[in-house]
């Protein structure tokens, strides 16, 4: 039998990636751990605890596996640790489109940001047993979606929030949303034929031009980089742009209330030069909740922490977990 993080072959395990429509998109789900919580009401074996994570945009789930590993071998592999990704920001395989037909998607705008919401909250329905105790895990606007999930379903069994680099206020008056706004909503489709155009380029050659964009980068994670190639997918870029545009027109004024009710559940975890989210951010945000558990990085990581520094804020992240599970 491998040792913990490792398959029965001794390779190092890079979790399982599955498939699947929920709300009628394609949607990409890596699972480290165990893979089927069991129907609702729990079974024996099923486990008291799921971590699960929001990504930020572009929300390809392939961007999170060194973080995703470190934190599921934190914990000895006895909690599962799962990535939902957006719906419509993953390249489906051969045997799938990029929907399905369903009133669901006739119904729904399921690739905007609204829909990206009822997303994740169809996924727990229909995915993780009522009674499992979740650890929710943000990034970016993945953060926002979280506060929404515990605004709009209060009974979810949410044992911890763990909200890094949160983008959950004022993103098109941030320095990087001011840039950013008019491309997202103006420009975006000046972007489709040159991404289209790239998408033709032999798979070699597109990891080549990966390579050298983040080249800058000395401790880059191969696995980053895999999981950057999709951005050469039409589909996948178009629906992440259009998801942006609207976080520039929605994600406006901060839930405070939300963030009250829930404040001891909550771990903000803010950039000290971060353009999304700049420093005076944290600190309104410290000031109108003083005893919140808010804290400002000291050790230097990037908005995009996942292409480089996931296993060094996995283990920070268990670390501010570790407590509340003892008592599971």
């Amino acid at each position: 039998m491998g040792s913990l993080g490792e398959d029965g072959g001794g390779q190092v395990c890079d979790g399982v990636l599955e498939h699947l429509y929920c709300c009628g998109a394609a949607t990409e789900v890596l699972k480290f751990g165990q893979r089927e919580l069991g129907p609702p009401g729990g079974r024996r074996g099923s486990p008291p605890l799921l971590f699960l994570i929001i990504p930020g945009n572009p929300g390809l789930v392939g961007f999170y596996r060194p973080f995703m590993r470190t934190l599921w071998q934190s914990f000895q592999g006895l909690h599962p640790v799962w990535a939902v990704s957006h719906a419509g920001h993953c390249v489906p395989p051969d045997s799938m489109d990029m929907t399905e037909d369903g009133p669901l998607l006739e119904t729904h705008d399921v690739f905007g940001l609204r829909g990206q919401i009822e997303h994740k909250m169809a996924f727990l329905k229909r995915h993780v047993p009522r009674d499992t105790k979740l650890v929710l895990i943000g990034h970016s606007i993945g953060c926002y979606i979280i506060l929404e999930m515990m605004k709009r379903d209060p009974q979810l069994q949410v044992l911890k929030a763990l909200l890094l680099f949160p983008t959950i206020e004022r993103m098109a008056a941030s320095p990087q949303g001011r840039l950013m706004t008019p491309v997202l909503c103006q420009l975006r489709f000046a972007a489709y034929l040159p991404v289209f155009l790239l998408s033709l380029l032999p798979r070699s050659l597109q990891a080549a031009m990966v390579k050298l964009v983040l080249s800058g980068l000395p401790s880059l994670d191969r696995t980053a980089a895999a999981a950057a190639l999709s951005l050469f997918n039409v589909d996948c870029v178009a629906n992440a742009m259009y998801m942006g545009s609207q976080e520039m027109r929605q994600v406006l004024e901060r839930d405070n209330q939300t963030i009250s009710q829930n404040l001891d559940k909550l771990v903000f975890y803010y950039g000290a030069s971060d353009h999304w989210c700049p420093v005076e951010y944290y600190h309104d945000i410290k000031r109108e909740f003083p005893a919140g558990n808010i804290q400002l990085c000291e050790r230097g990581f990037r908005h995009a922490f996942v292409l480089d520094s996931g296993c060094d804020v996995a283990i920070m992240a268990a670390d501010w977990i570790r407590g509340d599970l003892q008592h599971l």
